[in-house]
């Protein structure tokens, strides 16, 4: 992973003092609420429901056990014993003091983390797959590239103030894992006939009120032209994208409202002057950041003996069996697998991990994974490089510490957002939605027997439990006062890129379990051998799945 030398630190404790000085003179009436607003945004200050809440970037996902332990320290001393992580690979904290952020902030400073633009109108985090580097399905590793956005687009003084957020995935796998085609910029690597690394290049994709799968603005960008060719699509939307209204202030409006061939044409016209400029990427620089994700020092293992060993520790195992379907995949190095840590037990906010936790995944990414871990957008932990001979005691540890829930792509892996209990915005809590779903799929096999179903979960419409891409989205709505649920059907965040419909009217928050038990049982009904959800949706429509939920009882 990328190491911050020392123009990087330095950058950020001055940073950190600029905030500190802006948070003093907040506090002492200096300055205004409009004035801190912005500064506090940039920094990655939210003011929430019952307090303020921080959000610190994770760059592509990665962390090292030592800020693991520092975000496990910051947890203890500063917060309520616990941190959530969002859908976009990030932390946040929920309940910090607003005269200690600067110290958090001076805290992460010291290990490489930092909260800047991880919130206001700016490029934010750069995400991309959980598995980058590792996976048997990958073309090129993103994480080189996503490093140099991160590194372009930080304090770009032209991109500081946009009309609004702006969010940029890159995938390299022959799978999305990245969602890449539901952000402002999606990026996906590409081998052209000649085996030269590009670009395809979606724009204008997005969620929230006005959900867009993005579009297609080029088939083939040149790795070389890279920024260039992001600075030319950040440039258009700077000066074309509406301000007056910030609901309508997203590139996915403006590409919609012009068309996106009219865009595209902008773009090409805008980059002519910037293609053979200082942005252009050299082969020296792209040789500098490939340098920082080196492959680790993997051991030479038989992967025939290595998987033998795991099979045989199995077959006496059904629950260790059970993980290893659900929660170790596949690694292109032999004798080795990627395994995801379960957030998602039944009885806790999707996401959320204590400090005790966090100190456990860096003992165990020291063990057993060359001292890193990654989070998910599914709001999980991911050790990339693990032996399979470590396989059974990373499992009895990660069992003990509540981590091996094997449920992993399955109808109880809810992707949700804090909702009501935490969020300003959001219309209804989607917490205890998520916990009650969960407790009506306890059972298991009946679990595996259904496949691998995305359930996704928004407190508003601002979606940032992305219910419109979940093969079962479900959004919090307010009714006269009270909390509602609308149920989508049919989305997809991966290479097939749809979104939801509208099931129909919302439904009672304690209504919801036996609603997505009816979804269930129309699917089980309906689908041909190995069919999956999102498959049997497609084929049937939404007809049956409305009859039956919406049936009057006799």
């Amino acid at each position: 992973m990328y190491i911050y030398d020392e123009y990087d630190h330095s950058i950020l404790r001055q940073r950190v003092a600029q905030f500190r000085d802006q948070t003093e003179r907040f506090l002492s009436g200096d300055l205004k609420p409009e004035e801190f607003q912005p500064l506090r945004l940039q920094n990655g200050l939210y003011v929430q429901r019952l307090a303020p809440m921080l959000r610190i970037n994770v760059p592509y996902g990665m962390l090292n056990s030592t800020q693991i332990r520092r975000l496990a320290h910051i947890c203890r001393h500063y917060d309520r014993g616990y941190c959530h992580v969002s859908t976009r690979q990030n932390i946040q904290f929920n309940w910090p003091d607003l005269t200690e952020v600067p110290d958090i902030l001076a805290e992460l400073a010291d290990v490489q983390m930092h909260g800047t633009q991880s919130s206001g109108n700016c490029i934010r985090n750069t995400t991309s797959d959980q598995f980058a580097g590792i996976s048997e399905d990958e073309i090129v590793d993103p994480r080189p590239y996503c490093e140099i956005i991160r590194q372009w687009s930080s304090f770009h003084p032209e991109f500081a103030f946009l009309p609004r957020k702006f969010k940029i995935a890159v995938t390299g796998s022959e799978r999305d894992r990245a969602a890449v085609q539901v952000h402002d910029i999606g990026l996906q690597i590409l081998l052209n006939a000649q085996g030269e690394v590009g670009f395809k290049v979606y724009v204008g994709g997005g969620l929230g009120r006005t959900p867009v799968i993005g579009s297609v603005i080029r088939d083939f960008l040149p790795e070389a032209d890279l920024l260039s060719y992001l600075e030319a699509i950040l440039r258009v939307y700077n000066l074309s994208g509406r301000r007056d209204n910030k609901y309508k202030a997203r590139i996915k409006i403006l590409v919609r409202a012009i068309t996106p061939e009219v865009f595209a044409q902008k773009v090409e016209a805008e980059w002519q002057h910037l293609k053979a400029g200082y942005s252009k990427l050299t082969q020296t620089e792209i040789d500098r950041a490939k340098s920082f994700f080196s492959k680790p020092a993997y051991a030479a293992l038989n992967g025939v003996t290595a998987q033998a060993a795991v099979d045989a520790l199995a077959a006496d195992n059904i629950a260790f069996s059970k993980w290893l379907q659900r929660n170790v995949r596949g690694h292109r190095v032999a004798g080795y697998a990627a395994v995801t840590l379960s957030l998602k037990p039944t009885g806790i906010a999707p996401g959320d991990i204590t400090d005790s936790q966090l100190e456990i995944i860096a003992d165990l990414a020291d063990e057993f994974s060359f001292g890193e871990a990654r989070t998910t957008h599914e709001q999980n932990i991911v050790l990339a490089d693990v032996k399979k001979t470590d396989l059974f005691p990373l499992w009895q540890k990660a069992k003990s510490a509540g981590f091996a829930t094997p449920n992993i792509g399955t109808i109880t892996d809810i992707i949700c957002c804090p909702g009501g209990d935490f969020c300003s915005l959001a219309n209804a809590k989607s917490i205890p939605i998520a916990e009650a779903i969960q407790r009506q799929f306890e059972d298991l096999d009946y679990v595996y027997d259904l496949g691998d179903i995305d359930l996704n979960i928004s407190g508003c419409m601002n979606a940032c439990g992305h219910h419109h891409v979940g093969h079962i989205g479900i959004l919090g709505v307010d009714k006269s006062g009270k909390e509602f649920y609308q149920v989508s059907l049919g989305g997809s965040a991966s290479n097939d890129a749809s979104l939801g419909d509208v099931l129909g009217p919302s439904f009672g928050a304690d209504d919801m379990p036996a609603v997505i038990q009816k979804l269930i049982n129309v699917y089980v009904e309906n689908r041909n051998l190995e069919e999956l959800f999102i498959d049997t949706y497609r084929r049937i429509g939404a007809t049956p799945f409305k009859e039956k939920v919406y049936a009057k009882a006799n």
